[in-house]
Formats: C-alpha cells, sequence, structure tokens
C-alpha cells in the first residue's frame, strides 16, 4: 500500500482543518505551463500509462540519468513503453526526498485508483493495472485535466504558433478554458541557432522586417492576434536581465543577425536588454501581465543538445546576478508609467530575499500584489523550496496578495502539484497559528487560503 496517507505533509490538526475545509476543493488555475494545445483538441484516447506519466517529462528523464540509467531505457526507441516504465518505477522506489517520490505516488492513485507502492517489485502489476483503468475508463486530455477540477490553463506559445486550435477548443464543451500565453524568448535570443528561420516564420504573418521599427510592428501585432483568442499573460525566460540598450544599437545587431553575421555575446546582450525592456512596455500598453523566469542556465551538455534537442532536461540553476540591471529597468519603465503587472520567478534560492525586497519596491494600488514573487519554480518546486519560498515571502512581504502555485509542467498529471503546495501551505500556518505566532481565527485564515489557492489569480489576471 501507498506510504501516502490523508493527512500527507500535515503535521498539525490546524493544518488538517485548513486544507481539507477550505484548500482542497478550490479549482486549479494553472497560470503557466508547457501543455500541448493541439493535444488537448485533439483529445485522443491514451494507449497505455507511459504516454501519460513519461513520454516528454524531462523532470522524470533527469532523475532516471541521476540513477545511471541507459538512455535506451529514458528516451531510446530500441526499448518498449513498458521496459521504460518498469525502469522508472526501480529507479523510484529509493529516490527518497526528490519530490518526484512523492508526487508521482500521489498521480498514481489521483488519476489511476492505484494504490500500489511504487517500486521495482510492483512495477509490473502497476503497468497491468492502469493500462486497464485507462481501457475501461476511455481516458482523454479532457478527462484528466476535468478530474482535477481545472478551471483554466494558460499554455505558453511563441509568437508565430498558430492560434486556430485555441478557437476550436472554445467550440469544445469543456469544463475548462485553454488560452495562450505570448512569448517572444525565441525573437529575443539573436545569437541562438536558427535565428533566421524564426524571423521567416514572423515575417509570414506579419511582413518583411528590415530592421527594429519593423519587428516592434510585428512583435505588436501578434500580440493583438493573442488578445482577441483571451491572451492575459506574457513570458520571458532569461538567464539573467541585461541593462536596457538605445534603440540605435539594438537595430545595428539585429541587421547584422538578419544578414547571417557572427552574434558576439556583447551584441546579445545589446539586443536582449532593448528588447525585454520594450516588450514589458509593449505588455503594460495592453495591460497584459508578465511572467519573467530568470537564473536557467540551458543546454549545458551539448551531446545530448545535438542527439536530443531542447527541454530534455540538461539545464541548470544560473549563478549570474542581475538584480542591479533587473531595479534598473522596473525603476525606468515605472517613470514611465510602463511597468506591468510583474511576476517574478527566481531559479536560484539564493536570491530569493533579494528578489522579494526589489518588487516591494514597485507595489502600487493598480492591482493587489502587482509585483509578485513567483512560486518555487523548476528545481525548487519541492517541500524545501516551497517552505523557504513561503518563509521569504511572509518575512518581507504579504501572503494574502500572493497568486499561489502553478504546475510550470508538460504533464497532464501534474496538477496534483496544486495540491502538495495547499498542503505545505495549509501546514506552514497551521504551524504558526498552533505555535501562538497568528490569529486562531480559522475562517479569517481561510479564506486566505482560499485567496491564495486559486481567487487572487483570478482577479489578477481579470478572468
Amino acid at each position: 500500500m501507498s506510504y501516502v496517507k490523508e493527512n500527507f505533509l500535515l503535521t498539525n490538526e490546524t493544518a488538517e482543518k485548513l486544507y481539507f475545509t477550505y484548500a482542497k476543493d478550490m479549482p486549479i488555475f494553472d497560470y503557466h505551463c508547457h501543455l500541448p494545445e493541439k493535444q488537448i483538441l485533439e483529445n485522443k484516447p491514451f494507449n497505455d500509462v507511459f504516454e501519460i506519466w513519461l513520454a516528454g517529462d524531462h523532470y522524470k528523464w533527469r532523475l532516471m540519468r541521476n540513477y545511471g540509467v541507459n538512455e535506451e531505457y529514458i528516451t531510446g526507441k530500441s526499448t518498449t513503453n513498458k521496459e521504460k516504465f518498469v525502469t522508472y518505477c526501480r529507479v523510484l522506489g529509493t529516490a527518497f526526498g526528490n519530490p518526484l517520490y512523492h508526487w508521482s505516488q500521489v498521480e498514481l492513485e489521483e488519476f489511476f485508483n492505484c494504490t500500489k507502492e511504487i517500486n521495482e517489485e510492483n512495477a509490473e502489476a502497476i503497468w497491468d493495472e492502469c493500462n486497464a483503468y485507462i481501457k475501461e475508463n476511455n481516458v482523454t486530455p479532457q478527462s484528466l485535466i476535468e478530474r482535477s477540477n481545472v478551471s483554466c490553463v494558460f499554455t505558453t506559445n511563441e509568437i508565430f504558433d498558430d492560434l486556430s486550435t485555441f478557437v476550436e477548443i472554445k467550440k469544445k464543451d469543456y469544463k475548462f478554458q485553454v488560452i495562450p500565453a505570448f512569448r517572444a524568448d525565441k525573437i529575443m535570443n539573436i545569437d541562438a541557432k536558427g535565428y533566421q528561420g524564426f524571423i521567416q516564420k514572423l515575417e509570414a504573418l506579419t511582413g518583411e522586417i528590415k530592421n527594429i521599427d519593423a519587428l516592434e510592428t510585428a512583435l505588436e501585432m501578434r500580440l493583438n492576434e493573442f488578445i482577441k483568442v483571451g491572451t492575459r499573460a506574457s513570458d520571458i525566460a532569461v538567464e539573467s536581465v541585461y541593462p536596457v540598450a538605445d534603440k540605435a544599437s539594438a537595430d545595428k545587431v539585429l541587421k547584422k543577425a538578419l544578414k547571417g553575421k557572427e552574434i558576439s555575446e556583447k551584441d546579445a546582450q545589446i539586443f536582449k536588454g532593448y528588447l525585454t525592456y520594450f516588450l514589458f512596455k509593449l505588455y503594460a500598453k495592453y495591460d497584459i501581465a508578465t511572467e519573467l523566469h530568470m537564473g536557467a542556465m540551458r543546454n549545458n551538455n551539448g551531446v545530448m543538445l545535438e542527439k536530443l534537442g531542447l527541454d530534455t532536461g540538461f539545464d541548470s540553476i544560473s549563478d549570474e546576478n542581475s538584480i542591479k540591471y533587473a531595479s534598473r529597468l522596473f525603476d525606468r519603465l515605472n517613470n514611465e508609467n510602463a511597468l506591468p503587472k510583474t511576476i517574478l520567478f527566481n531559479l536560484n534560492p539564493k536570491m530569493n530575499a533579494e528578489i522579494m525586497t526589489l518588487i516591494g519596491c514597485f507595489q502600487n494600488d493598480s492591482a493587489k500584489g502587482k509585483m509578485q514573487y513567483g512560486p518555487a519554480w523548476w528545481f525548487l518546486d519541492n517541500k524545501v523550496g516551497m517552505e523557504k519560498h513561503l518563509e521569504d515571502l511572509t518575512a518581507t512581504g504579504h501572503i494574502g496578495a500572493f497568486i499561489g502555485m502553478l504546475t510550470d509542467s508538460r504533464s497532464l498529471l501534474s496538477y496534483p502539484r496544486h495540491h502538495y503546495f495547499r498542503r505545505i501551505l495549509c501546514n506552514y500556518l497551521g504551524g504558526m497559528m498552533e505555535k501562538g505566532e497568528m490569529t486562531q481565527n480559522e475562517a479569517l485564515v481561510g479564506e486566505v487560503v482560499k485567496d491564495v489557492c486559486y481567487r487572487n489569480a483570478i482577479a489578477y489576471f481579470k478572468l
């Protein structure tokens, strides 16, 4: 039997009351994920548990690599889905303390009604039981999302993506919304391989791009197309924030790139610094919330990048410290009355307090928690990271304004992460209540729990 019990992660009676009375039944709003919208539209039944559980999930791939598993049993083509699944169960059985050790066990019970403990001994039985459940219940993307009580999903889409998929999803009788978030990273990363191809994709939708003025026009045109299908958020992912360069310098770098010339590191920083500034102003103009993800050092393993491509589990935490440049960016935008609602995600835990205190300098009454310290993300969305996040948030900010958790996932089974967070949140607050460190008014605290779980995010994005 599974070690996950009803009071999982809830270590006191007050925490249990908060979770089961106020948090558990709140809907889920996943305002940042990487689910493929076409898969949601097609809504095809799954063939086996591997397709749902392991395919495309680089969190799980990374864990298997840490255990020394041959890549053929992770992403290879010479092994079967069953062999990969059994291998994952074997690896997970001793991954004590890793969040996947918790998440996978919860996912198994939540989505397949299977209470067997995940390990090598039970792997084949779990495979058979889950596959029988999938066949008997016609498990599809729609059924998985609706079973999780999800009201809305923000996918992450490049600016030249086909938006007709979202129009078609709206015609379905789904009980949830699927809305794209606007992401211009492939246009910002001017030093990336294939940059001219990305510009050509954008040109096919907006017209020829010969200079920075034309690029700015194209970006605004595409944002307006996104807004027509409901977009309320944008996404920017950077290793670090760079100084805001002048437009003329950015134009020179862009023209070099369009001619296929080599882009130096300095060139790239000039262009990214200016374009980040421009995009923030654009998002403020249209009241689009900006999700700024900082601190990921990507594609560390060149051999595996060449073999498997992007987003396959070879990124890490960067040691770059760009707090000063973020401060100057926010201050300039604020002076120009062009600072949008911003969620600042941090991947390096050393920077928690720095980021939390920075955003506190730019709050105002235009929104409750206009500047947000984004939830523990990626390498930090584990028990330790979430607890540390809550400690830093409450120490220098206001938890009552926090917009809560997201999945940041490509997996349809990731929604229990919201409840993982909710249990940790209720345990954190319940612990302080039992120690006499805060009010004993359970109803008052419960309303804050509801706000953090769901209502604050809905209000923040004006849904």
